[in-house]
């Protein structure tokens, strides 16, 4: 049952010193909240589905007495005004496929082809919904890579369809590797959409640094042996691996020492480890463990361990496996900080603030 009010569209951050209002959602364990907080950015609403996520965002993130944590965004996209006012709309939405006729074909027709019936019954028109109603000044999506091709690229055109023409939205998107930042070579589509006219925006602006990090820089000295792969695990991978190599295909484990950069980390993970296997010295490779998980994904900086994992390590290894990568969401809300602050004050009336505290 939805708590039964509504939420006035003239709340505004003023009052509790923060630079603007954002929510959550598809928020998994809170990659995409961190980086935004620190531009002094107040989490309203946060939705997620899965209650193991929500564990470890709840650990995280201790919220305030005004500050709703859902678990299912549907029933808020059919009462949207239950959902805070809010100027920045973030979320790692899933990709579903969606069951498309063709425009061409709809206009032929003489009928509609708006969100309603090409994506009805997906959560991205369910985040169609909240975006029609309440209107953010700008937001941020995040998705797989391979969202563009998905369905050959019709469901990337129906999103962007929905967002720019039915929505109205300025929308630039990017495919950003995370290698620069972490030792992981993981690719991921980020979506801005501005509700105004904002010419100076550009990705092309992005900050990405020189140097690449190596996978030993996230590595702990010591770690339990039961992260070692047992005797009957790693045959059976050196065999699977070896079959594959006579079939003239290269699948299998992916061995990576200090100075390497590792493959994505998969929710799939805690299975066998197999696709970031670490080579020790004298024996057989480990996995790596949920700690360096946390700092592979930038959820700990090198070296640290703050960021608390209350769960066991397969959900661990899942939540990771499914998470942003924090240090590239850092980057492009640095690059949104400007745009944001100016859009806000041009809703508030409000003088731009020039600093945000990092």
């Amino acid at each position: 049952m939805l708590k039964q009010h509504v939420h006035k569209r003239c709340e505004s951050s003023a009052k509790d010193g923060k630079a603007f209002r954002f929510i959550d959602l598809f928020a998994g364990v809170g990659g995409l909240r961190i980086p935004f907080e620190e531009l002094n950015g107040k989490c309203v609403f946060t939705a997620e589905w899965d209650r193991f996520s929500r564990q470890t965002y709840a650990a995280n993130f201790p919220d305030d007495e005004d500050h709703e944590f859902a678990g299912d965004i549907r029933p808020y996209a059919d009462e949207p005004e239950l959902i805070p006012h809010h100027d920045v709309l973030l979320a790692g939405f899933p990709c579903q496929p969606f069951s498309i006729a063709g425009v061409s074909k709809k206009n032929s027709l003489g009928r509609p082809h708006g969100f309603l019936c090409d994506t009805q019954g997906t959560l991205f028109y369910d985040l169609a919904k909240i975006i029609k109603h309440h209107r953010p000044s700008v937001f941020l999506l995040e998705n797989v890579k391979n969202l563009e091709r998905h369905d050959g690229g019709k469901t990337f055109a129906t999103i962007m369809h929905v967002l720019q023409k039915e929505l109205g939205y300025q929308v630039q998107t990017k495919v950003i590797s995370s290698d620069p930042w972490v030792p992981q070579k993981r690719e991921r589509i980020f979506i801005v959409g501005f509700r105004d006219e904002t010419k100076e925006f550009s990705f092309d602006d992005l900050k990405i640094p020189d140097a690449q990090p190596g996978l030993g820089t996230i590595l702990d000295d010591s770690v339990e042996s039961k992260y070692t792969l047992t005797p009957k695990l790693w045959d059976y991978l050196q065999g699977y691996k070896e079959k594959h190599r006579k079939a003239g295909n290269g699948f299998g484990y992916s061995l990576f020492g200090p100075e390497d950069v590792a493959r994505t980390l998969s929710a799939r993970y805690y299975k066998d480890g197999s696709e970031i296997l670490v080579a020790q010295k004298d024996d057989r490779p480990r996995r790596l463990t949920p700690r360096e998980c946390s700092r592979l994904m930038g959820f700990d900086k090198p070296g640290e361990s703050n960021f608390i994992i209350p769960v066991s390590d397969t959900q661990a290894y899942r939540q990771f496996g499914n998470a942003v990568v924090v240090p590239v969401v850092r980057v492009v809300a640095e690059l949104m900080k400007p745009h944001i602050l100016e859009a806000v004050a041009k809703q508030t009336g409000r003088p731009v603030q020039k600093e945000m505290p990092l």
